[in-house]
C-alpha cells in the first residue's frame, strides 16, 4: 500500500548550476531571433504566449495556490520566470512547428534538443564554483487536474471523430499524440541525462517514473486544445501575421492533413 501511495506522488526536481540560467537567455534570444529573421510571427507569438502560461501556472497555481513548489540557492520568482520562459517559448515553438509540418523542421528540433543536451554540460563545466540551485515540486495535489484535462480533450477530438465523414477532416489523433509525447519527452530526457532532473535521486525507479509520468501527461494533455488554436488562428493568418483567404475550422484541418512536412510553404 505504501508503494502504491508513493506512485501517485511524483517529485520533479531540477538541480542545476546557476551559469545554466545565463548560458540559456542567450539561446532563447537566438531562438527568437531566428524566428523573426525567418518571418515565423505566429510561431514566436504563440511560443511567448506559453511561455506566459507556463508561469500563471507554475507561480501561480503549483507556488501560490498549491504550495506543492519549494527552492534552495535561489530567488523563486525570477528562477520561476526564467523556467517558464525558457520551456514554456521551446516547447510550444517546437509544437506550433510540428502542427505547421514546417520544411525545416529537422533543424528547427535539433536546433532545440542539441542546446537542451549541452546547457547543462556546458554551465558545469564554466561554472563550477558557482552554488547550485535546486528547485522541486510534488504532484499529487495536481495530477488529476491534468489527467481530466487530457481526458477532455482526446475524448472530444475522438468523439468527433467518430461522426465526422469526411476522413480529411477528422484530428490526426496519432499525430497529436505523438507530438504531445515526443515534445515533453525530448526535454525530461536531456534534463535526465545533463544530471539536473532527479539529481539526487538514489532510485533509478523514481528517475524513470518522473520521466514517464510527465512525458505521458503533461505537455500531452495540452495537444488537442493546442491543434485546436493553431487550427483556427492559421484559417485566417499567415506565419507573416498577413490575413489570409479565410475557411472553416474542418477546412483547415483538410488543409493540414493535406500537407507533408517537407513542401508546406503555403501556410
Amino acid at each position: 500500500m505504501k508503494n502504491l501511495l508513493l506512485a501517485s506522488e511524483i517529485i520533479a526536481q531540477r538541480v542545476f548550476n546557476p551559469l545554466y540560467i545565463y548560458l540559456d537567455i542567450v539561446f532563447l534570444v537566438a531562438l527568437c531571433g531566428l524566428l523573426i529573421a525567418k518571418k515565423k510571427y505566429l510561431t514566436l507569438l504563440f511560443g511567448i504566449a506559453g511561455g506566459i502560461l507556463y508561469m500563471i501556472v507554475d507561480y501561480g497555481i503549483f507556488h501560490l495556490w498549491t504550495h506543492s513548489r519549494s527552492i534552495e540557492g535561489g530567488s523563486m520568482f525570477w528562477v520561476l520566470l526564467w523556467m517558464s520562459m525558457s520551456y514554456g517559448i521551446t516547447n510550444f515553438v517546437w509544437i506550433w512547428l510540428w502542427f505547421s509540418k514546417d520544411k525545416k523542421l529537422l533543424e528547427w528540433s535539433l536546433f532545440i534538443v542539441i542546446w537542451w543536451i549541452a546547457a547543462p554540460m556546458l554551465a558545469n563545466t564554466f561554472g563550477q564554483n558557482l552554488n547550485p540551485i535546486k528547485i522541486q515540486r510534488t504532484t499529487g495535489a495536481y495530477h488529476g487536474y491534468m489527467a481530466l484535462i487530457l481526458v477532455a480533450g482526446y475524448m472530444a477530438a475522438i468523439g468527433i471523430n467518430l461522426f465526422r465523414k469526411n476522413k480529411e477532416e477528422r484530428f490526426p489523433l496519432l499525430w497529436l499524440l505523438a507530438i504531445g509525447i515526443l515534445v515533453q519527452f525530448a526535454w525530461e530526457f536531456s534534463l535526465l541525462i545533463g544530471g539536473i532532473r532527479s539529481a539526487e535521486f538514489l532510485s533509478f525507479e523514481d528517475k524513470i517514473m518522473t520521466l514517464v509520468v510527465n512525458s505521458l501527461l503533461e505537455t500531452n494533455l495540452g495537444a488537442v486544445p493546442i491543434f485546436c488554436i493553431f487550427t483556427a488562428v492559421t484559417a485566417r493568418f499567415t506565419e507573416d501575421l498577413k490575413k489570409r483567404e479565410p475557411v472553416k475550422f474542418f477546412e483547415r484541418i483538410a488543409e493540414i492533413n493535406r500537407m507533408k512536412v517537407r513542401n508546406s510553404d503555403k501556410f
